[in-house]
């Protein structure tokens, strides 16, 4: 078995993941998370909660995973959120035409269907799962349609991310934070993408978690006020230019600003907040790299935009999480579907005189004219320039609809007014993480398989292997497991003592008496367990347990009366074992 294999063995029985509707015969495409794996996810998302909403200030919202169309009509993904798919002929079997050619065609992300079909047909490409032939490439739309109530309904979609229901509730957020620049919002929740084979276990999913961080700023100046906290961080960033030579460099935060890699202070800091999350939840630093879009890939709302890239085994770099700077793309398209300005008022700190052209609709005439339609009229008219307004008839177009307005009914001309401030159409930074693809990858870099010396092993008479999920401490599903040596109700009774104690301390206890002392240590080694701590017969007489390291296999003798404090430290504050109490 490869490392993708060990790990997702180990997952599946250990209770970390499973495939979903095993019992109906699965489909590809989901996973359930079992006790472990989903506690493991809560560790992560904990942690990405407490850097992005408590340090950073960044509130979490909450919004539905069902939108209406007009909402994912704006955000372009009813037209443009779609992949190349082609079927075989012979057994039906769907994929993607592009990851076909993979390994024909560096590029083949870019390429139109006649590209695709063209290369398909001149380098034979077969189906790869029956050798048939393979029928013409066509775009299938990724989202999961819906319809919203009975009868005709309103038509809707699964959401394929969560950030648009931020970009939608921007201006209340805006009011909550009292329209002051920059302020973000947050959101981690599930999202929907109708993947066309996905045969890439949990990194390529139908129903996925995303965590996402909405940050609107000021576009005219980009300077973060916070960058000092990372400007000796040192990042690998593979960059557009690094690109071209095949190798990545290795450069401090402030570097890459200078030198322009990283386009602003503000993408800088939100790149470097990203690599301290993932080395903090487990992620290797030398298995973790930033690669830069390269500008014939770099979406069209995008000024610059980097992956985090983590490397696997099996699957080689995994884009995990994408930082853009969006610019104004999206607020600008919610506001005109919508027809409302999407806009914070930003006052000048001393008031300006200024020439503006102003356009005064006069609307005791256009009211009764146009009715209803009046007001919007009146905005199109204010959003004409003034050589359209010098015309011999004035033209406006509202839903569709070209109206001719009277001249009398409009008067403009150009003023010296005195101007408090201006709104500003905020761009957008955004960090948008996958976290099934996090935590798959914690899970493979934390695996480790080794050879245990006789003297260390369960039966102390031969050498053995030993597997170890080597968490992060602050991460591991279950941090303590208290183990009676023996299944006896003098040892099991002060057991269960200190297993309420670490409970009501905030510490996740596993209780086990199950099977001898070395196969309940080896099984939560393969948990990823930080420390066991046991219960034997000196306990009753001195009041002290065995604690033992699960990395080290080191083992110590600390007091009963101190333990829940002991441990806690030892697990969020990086006290040492040696500290702890008399090592055996």
């Amino acid at each position: 078995m490869d490392r993708y294999e060990q790990v997702i063995e180990l997952a599946k029985r250990r209770g970390f993941l499973w495939n979903s509707f095993e019992l109906y015969g699965g489909t590809a495409g989901f996973y359930d998370y079992g006790p472990l794996g989903s506690t493991l996810k809560r560790r992560i998302e904990h942690i990405w909660r407490e850097l992005y909403v408590i340090q950073e200030g960044f509130m979490e919202i909450e919004c539905p995973t069902v939108g209406i169309e007009e909402i994912f009509v704006a955000s372009g993904h009813v037209g443009g959120f779609s992949d190349p798919l082609c079927e075989c002929k012979q057994c039906g079997e769907a994929f993607r035409a592009d990851h076909l050619i993979k390994h024909i065609v560096e590029e083949a992300d870019g390429l139109t269907d006649e590209e695709l079909d063209r290369t398909i047909a001149q380098n034979n490409v077969k189906c790869p799962e029956c050798g048939g032939d393979l029928g013409n490439a066509y775009d299938f739309n990724l989202m999961f349609k819906t319809q919203i109530g009975p009868g005709n309904g309103r038509k809707g979609y699964l959401r394929p991310e969560t950030a648009q229901g931020m970009f939608v509730d921007f201006m209340r957020l805006a009011r909550y934070y009292r329209d002051k620049l920059p302020f973000g919002a947050t959101q981690i929740g599930k999202s929907y993408r109708n993947e066309i084979s996905p045969r890439q276990g949990v990194i390529r999913l139908r129903e996925f978690t995303q965590a996402e961080a909405e940050i609107f700023i000021d576009p005219r100046t980009k300077t973060h006020p916070n960058i000092q906290r990372f400007e000796n961080t040192v990042l690998n960033l593979y960059s557009d230019a690094s690109q071209d030579k095949g190798e990545s460099e290795i450069m401090t935060v402030r570097e890459a600003v200078d030198k322009g890699s990283i386009a602003h202070e503000f993408l800088a800091y939100q790149v470097a907040l990203v690599n301290y999350f993932l080395q903090r939840v487990g992620i290797a630093p030398d298995k973790l790299r930033f690669r830069q879009h390269r500008k014939d890939e770099m979406a069209h709302y995008a000024i610059d935009c980097w992956d985090a890239e983590i490397l696997t085994e099996r699957f080689g770099w995994v884009e995990v999480v994408g930082i853009a700077d969006r610019t104004d793309y999206d607020l600008s398209a919610h506001a005109n579907m919508s027809k409302t300005e999407l806009s914070v008022y930003i006052e000048y700190e001393q008031p300006r005189m200024m020439e503006k052209f102003v356009v005064k609709p006069n609307m005791g005439k256009m009211g009764p004219m146009f009715k209803g339609k009046a007001k919007v009229v009146a905005e199109a008219l204010k959003a004409l320039a003034q050589e359209a307004l010098e015309k011999e008839e004035i033209k406006v177009l509202v839903d569709g609809e070209e109206i001719t307005i009277p001249r009398d009914m409009v008067e403009f001309a150009q003023e010296t007014i005195k101007v408090s401030g201006e709104n500003i159409v905020p761009h957008v930074i955004e960090p948008s993480f996958g976290i099934d693809r996090i935590l798959y990858s914690v899970m493979e870099h934390a695996y480790d398989e080794e050879i245990v010396p006789a003297k260390d092993t369960t039966d102390d008479t031969e050498d053995e292997a030993r597997i170890v999920m080597r968490f992060m401490k602050e991460i591991a599903p279950i941090k303590v497991a208290v183990l009676p040596l023996m299944t006896k109700e003098e040892l099991i009774e002060p057991a269960k003592q200190i297993a309420a104690r670490l409970r009501d301390k905030g510490i996740l206890v596993a209780y086990d008496d199950s099977g001898t002392i070395g196969r309940r240590y080896r099984r939560n080694d393969e948990i990823g367990t930080p420390y066991c701590v046991t219960i034997d017969y000196d306990t009753l007489e001195d009041n002290t347990v065995t604690i033992r390291d699960r990395d080290s296999m080191q083992q110590v003798r600390a007091s009963v009366d101190t333990i829940d404090d002991v441990l806690y430290e030892m697990i969020y504050r990086e006290r040492k074992l040696e500290t702890a109490g008399k090592p055996l």
